[in-house]
């Protein structure tokens, strides 16, 4: 009897102590293929430390070098703007907000005095990040080898530069997104598109809609706000109204892709009912709604196909000869577009879906960028020069096809990755 109780204990001994090995088998294997997985992802990590870069931010990084060229092509190819362009931003308040404003930290008092001294970016060096991040479609990989900081300064220095832009660009004249003021502003613009379209009486401007591919969320809600059914994708939508010298007069931003264009579109409908004088009108494309009758004939549009025309023979050739016109002028907001996507490759890029402030500012601070430069170099030298440049530096699918480009594509053979050639010193 003694015997057998032994035994039994003995069993049991052995049941636990076969449990507690086997429970630390799994614990050292879940450990093991933790570190495992960690080791596999570590040559992936797409990030550059100290030793890697460049030793001194300040000094003959690729950065220096090209802004020290002052030379205009270079700066168009991966800022978007000229040289004059780009003093006139940092003189109108970015240089001064820069030097008196702390970046903020977490381990830092927001309303403390900045250590200029101690920054690895002067206002100028601050200024040029973040147009290279607007112009470009490449990881911050490159971006830390043009300007020779670590992953963390980027994205603190960039965010923070970012806001400073924003706000200057709201104070300057030429930035601003404006409605048409008045008949007289009408007239002046009307005679522009007189002077090419004469049958164009009354018209001021253009209007189409924009589609941004935005990256999916694991939230059904925001999963649903940016399918577009029609587009088969996830997209941020917007609407502009572009005058005849390249100016955005008016625009509705950051809208989710979902929403059917006439929705997006109402605040510009409630502009052509109340701030419009009589008589003028802007032009779409024959796809755009033209809104409601209380705005009947305030956008116009070419004929549909299949549309009856007059019966008598020169009533109809009167209306086909205005059709024409009507389709010719109404690719100006698709040159419009197209100024704002060649010249801004971040909309390129899969917008942020969890970030829908930070993808409204990316939106505004590229739209207004947009007008200072339409506004200080004038629409025909953007389409003669600026993309001109734009095209040369990017392969032809790139450039006319880029939305059925790959995104890896668009990110390896990026105009402005390819510009700077960086030689890392082991």
């Amino acid at each position: 009897m003694y015997d057998g109780e032994s035994s039994e204990e003995e069993e049991d001994e052995e049941f636990e102590d076969l449990t507690v090995a086997s429970a630390a088998v799994v614990v050292m294997g879940s450990e093991e293929a933790r570190i495992r997985r960690a080791e596999r992802r570590l040559p992936s990590r797409r990030y550059l430390r100290r030793p890697q870069l460049m030793a001194n931010p300040r000094c003959d990084t690729p950065w220096q070098v090209l802004y020290e060229s002052r030379d205009d092509r270079a700066y168009i190819t991966t800022m978007g703007i000229d040289c004059t362009t780009f003093e006139y931003i940092l003189r109108s308040g970015f240089a001064h907000q820069w030097n008196t404003s702390a970046i903020p930290r977490t381990d830092a008092d927001p309303r403390g005095m900045p250590r200029l001294g101690g920054r690895s970016l002067t206002a100028e060096g601050a200024l040029g990040l973040v147009y290279h991040y607007l112009t470009s479609a490449m990881p911050d990989t490159a971006l830390q080898q043009i300007f020779a900081l670590v992953p963390s300064t980027v994205t603190r220095y960039r965010a923070f530069a970012m806001k400073i832009l924003l706000g200057v660009l709201k104070t300057i004249p030429e930035a601003r997104i404006e409605w048409w003021l008045d008949g007289e502003e009408c007239e002046q613009d009307n005679s522009y598109i007189l002077a090419r379209h004469p049958l164009l009486e009354g018209a001021i401007g253009s209007i189409d809609g924009l589609e941004l591919v935005t990256a999916t969320s694991d939230d059904p809600e925001l999963e649903n706000a940016t399918y577009n059914g029609w587009l088969h994708g996830h997209f941020t939508s917007c609407v502009l109204v572009f005058s005849p010298r390249g100016i955005v007069k008016g625009c509705v931003i950051n809208a989710p892709g979902s929403w059917h264009d006439a929705k997006v579109a109402r605040p510009l409908y409630d502009k052509l009912r109340g701030q419009t004088p009589p008589g003028y009108y802007i032009v779409a494309d024959t796809a755009f709604p033209r809104g409601t009758q209380s705005i009947a004939g305030r956008i116009q549009a070419p004929l549909k196909s299949g549309q009856r025309l007059p019966q008598d023979p020169e009533a109809r050739n009167a209306a086909l000869a205005r059709d024409r016109q009507l389709l010719s002028y109404r690719q100006t907001a698709e040159w419009g577009m197209r100024q704002l996507r060649a010249g801004f490759g971040r909309l390129r890029v899969p917008l942020d879906i969890a970030d829908a402030k930070g993808r409204g500012e990316l939106l505004e601070v590229c739209i207004r960028s947009l007008n200072v430069r339409a506004e200080r170099v004038g629409v025909s030298e953007i389409r003669t020069v600026y993309m001109r440049y734009w095209q040369e530096a990017e392969d032809d699918d790139i450039w006319n096809d880029f939305e059925n480009v790959l995104f890896g594509d668009l990110r390896r053979r990026d105009r402005v990755s390819r510009f700077h050639r960086v030689i890392v010193e082991e």
